[in-house]
């Protein structure tokens, strides 16, 4: 009998664990399902759809001005690692051995935002391009002659009477 209590013990604990490890599963399921996405990831999103939805040369030339502002951020951010990477090298004494995990990661920062750099460069280009030529076929399009749109008039009698047309005899 002394047995079974101990038994129904450890039952009971190992009840109780399992209970709460039941009840966190969820709560921490539910806690990563509403997390909020990062800053950069928001904005992705909104470049993607941005990028989708472009159709006309004005929203062609918004994003090329959207991804040099993009650039322009990139390149004060590479200026701003590249100090603090300089300050790392010339006070290394001040740093210890943080000082080059510190080297590291902003060496690493700079690679990511160079990077970042080139790509919105070439996405800034890229659309301009795309703009130009939107714009080009637009430009072309509004030179055409106005009979060429289908909408000019037939002269021509649709019930004419063949019998009054004039035969020519040789």
């Amino acid at each position: 009998m002394r047995t079974y209590i101990v038994l129904l013990g450890v039952t009971t604990i190992m009840n109780i664990k399992l209970n709460k490890y039941l009840v966190m599963l969820p709560m921490l399921s539910l806690l990563v399902a509403c997390a909020q996405l990062d800053q950069r990831e928001a904005q992705d999103t909104d470049s993607i759809k941005m990028v989708q939805n472009a159709r006309t040369y004005s929203d062609h030339t918004n994003l090329a001005n959207y991804y040099d502002n993009l650039a322009i951020e990139m390149m004060a951010k590479v200026a701003e690692k590249k100090e603090s990477l300089e300050e790392y090298e010339d006070h290394s004494h001040y740093y210890g051995r943080q000082g080059q995990d510190f080297r590291s990661h902003t060496a690493a920062n700079i690679r990511h935002y160079e990077q970042a750099l080139l790509d919105a460069t070439r996405q800034a280009d890229s659309h301009r391009k795309i703009a130009a030529e939107l714009l080009q076929r637009d430009y072309a399009g509004s030179a055409e002659i106005p009979e060429q749109d289908g909408k000019h008039k037939i002269k021509a009698k649709l019930n004419s009477d063949v019998n009054n047309l004039p035969i020519k005899t040789q």
